[in-house]
């Protein structure tokens, strides 16, 4: 938090701030990016308070909060981050309700925004091939970068996921790797052939020709661990030279995975495991990819298709 934020919020509203946010890392488990977030949420609408002069939580009004999310919209705000504002002080108002802070939920009719979902960017079968076609080289970079990329698209990983990996968590012979998510929630997601060989490579040279990554998997030129912005920088160089014009992200490796598995006939709760989704409705934005798939079994099977 920031010295101007933290001289305009009272002592009294910044304590069960930390008090929340220690419950969501504690209790709830959730990660650390997801509490910067709140945090960041959380510092505006304490601010917003203290400047319309409330020091006390059971002296918030609906109208209050309707005032703030305004404030927010006027800043510039678009749907989606309003909507994430007021998720944040509705959890925040559960959370002092349940600590007997507050004797009344404020917020609790409140209703958050109803979104469009926006389709998932991802690429082709086609597009793909392209991007690995574009790596050579026998080096160990070079090796650790197919590796990298095979796992992204073998497995569905978040960026996040896959710079944390161990070596521990690679299961090559059985087929496998541990992945740990969101919430540090661990899962178990099988590979296929190529993403583990391309392991099973890098790994044999690495050993050889580079020095040890303090348990990571996968390891820079020094032996650190890699970052996320790596990761990124990496794939822009080979998608420029796959000669692929579109925007793509590690993220775009997901939402392929889960694009392909779809249209190749998965299973949507299979996906949604294989992903790490706690609600199969993050999951249901990718069937849109299946309506070719629809088509195709309402004209074998209806009687008039």
């Amino acid at each position: 938090m920031n010295a101007t934020a933290e001289k305009n919020i009272p002592k009294e509203f910044e304590l069960r701030r930390q008090e929340f946010l220690n419950y969501l890392s504690v209790e709830r488990g959730l990660a650390q990016n997801t509490l910067l977030a709140y945090g960041r949420d959380l510092e505006r609408y304490l601010v917003f308070l203290a400047s319309a002069k409330i020091y006390d939580f059971a002296k918030i009004q609906r109208k209050h909060i309707l005032e703030y999310l305004a404030l927010e919209r006027k800043r510039g705000l678009d749907a989606p981050s309003l909507a994430r504002r007021l998720v944040s002080v509705k959890v925040l108002h559960r959370f002092l309700l349940r600590e007997r802070v507050i004797k009344e939920d404020v917020t609790s009719v409140l209703e958050s925004p109803k979104l469009w979902k926006k389709l998932p960017h991802f690429l082709t079968r086609a597009e793909m091939e392209l991007v690995f076609k574009s790596i050579s080289g026998t080096k160990p970079p070079a090796l650790r970068d197919r590796a990298l990329l095979e796992l992204l698209y073998a497995a569905g990983m978040r960026v996040s996921e896959l710079v944390t990996l161990r070596g521990e968590d690679l299961h090559l012979e059985e087929g496998f790797i541990k992945c740990r998510g969101k919430g540090n929630k661990e899962r178990i997601v099988p590979i296929g052939r190529k993403a583990a060989e391309a392991c099973r490579v890098y790994l044999k040279a690495a050993r050889s020709g580079q020095k040890e990554a303090a348990g990571h998997a996968f390891a820079g030129r020094k032996g650190r661990g890699l970052t996320r912005q790596f990761v990124w920088k990496m794939l822009r160089k080979y998608v420029k030279l796959a000669g692929l014009k579109k925007t793509v992200t590690p993220h775009t490796f997901r939402h392929s995975f889960a694009t392909h598995l779809l249209e190749g006939g998965a299973d949507l709760r299979i996906v949604q495991e294989l992903l790490g989704h706690a609600d199969i409705s993050t999951t249901q934005i990718y069937t849109h990819v299946s309506r070719d798939r629809l088509k195709g079994v309402h004209a074998q099977f209806h009687p008039r298709g």
